[in-house]
C-alpha cells in the first residue's frame, strides 16, 4: 500500500478551505455527521479512520467573522494501490447546494491523480439524485447495484467509477 498520510497546508478552492481532519475536530465531525445522516458514523469509527495510513478525511470549512472557521462539509477516502476509493462524502444541511461537495470532490480527485491513480470507486443510494447528479458531472458512470447496501433502510447502492 501507499503511504497516504501527508500534512499539507489547508487549501482554499472554491472559497473554502480545505484541510486534513485532526483529533480535536472530532466533536465537530460528529455533530455534522448527525445532522446530515440518518445513520452516521460513529465516533469510534471516525477514531480508526484517523489511523489508517491509507485513510484520509478532509473537512470543508468557511471563515466567520467572529467565531473562526464554520464546518461545511467533509470527505473521507482511501488511497490504495492505483485506486481512490470515497467512503463518505457530507454537507451540513443549511450549505447544501453551495458546491461545498463540489469543493471537496474537487480535492478529494486531485489527490487521486496526485498519487498516479488509474480509478476512483464510490457507493452512492440510488435515491440519491443530487449526489449521482454531482458525481456524474465529475465523469462518473454507473456499472452495477449493490442490494441493500444501506440495510438500515433497505436501499440499494449504485457503484460508479471514474476513469483518470
Amino acid at each position: 500500500m501507499r503511504r497516504m498520510r501527508e500534512e499539507s497546508a489547508p487549501e482554499a478552492r472554491h472559497g473554502y478551505t480545505i484541510r486534513q481532519m485532526a483529533a480535536e475536530d472530532l466533536s465537530a465531525v460528529m455533530l455534522l455527521e448527525q445532522a446530515s445522516f440518518k445513520n452516521p458514523w460513529s465516533q469510534d469509527l471516525l477514531k480508526r479512520e484517523l489511523q489508517h495510513e491509507w485513510s484520509t478525511i478532509l473537512l470543508v470549512e468557511e471563515e466567520r467573522e467572529a467565531d473562526g472557521p464554520e464546518l461545511l462539509g467533509l470527505a473521507i477516502f482511501w488511497i490504495v494501490h492505483d485506486e481512490v476509493h470515497v467512503l463518505n462524502v457530507a454537507t451540513a444541511p443549511k450549505h447544501r447546494r453551495r458546491g461545498v461537495a463540489r469543493a471537496v470532490m474537487d480535492e478529494v480527485l486531485a489527490r487521486g491523480r496526485a498519487k498516479r491513480c488509474t480509478l476512483a470507486t464510490l457507493e452512492v443510494r440510488k435515491s440519491n439524485e443530487a449526489a449521482l447528479q454531482l458525481y456524474r458531472a465529475f465523469g462518473f458512470r454507473p456499472v452495477g447495484i449493490r442490494p441493500n447496501y444501506y440495510v438500515d433502510e433497505g436501499e440499494d447502492a449504485v457503484v460508479m467509477v471514474l476513469d483518470f
